[in-house]
């Protein structure tokens, strides 16, 4: 399945960071925090009030930091990626 985002917004896979554990102490899935890491993996059309295409400061393939909660979470065949509204994005990483 494909999916493009509209308007000014972003497609983002989390990345899932390394988990370290300290003490041996065992983390639930339901405790750990949401990723603030993703994966661009499609981006809408931005467009200004006269209806002309704006360029994206991010574009596919770039590794983004993304709000904790913020966005919303979608699942497409098992997996789980978030749709971001650009200006929600944080920055890019590298």
């Amino acid at each position: 399945m494909k999916i493009r985002p509209l308007g000014a917004r972003v497609l983002v896979e989390p990345v899932e960071t390394k988990e370290e554990v300290k003490g041996g102490i065992y983390i639930p899935d339901t405790a750990k925090e949401k990723p603030q890491e993703g994966k661009v993996l499609a981006i809408g059309k931005k467009r200004d009030d006269d209806g002309k295409e704006i360029p994206f400061d991010v574009k596919v393939g770039d590794t983004v930091l993304m709000p904790k909660y913020g966005g919303t979470e979608v699942k497409i065949d098992d997996k789980t990626y978030q749709i971001v509204r650009e200006e929600d994005l944080l920055g890019v990483i590298g």
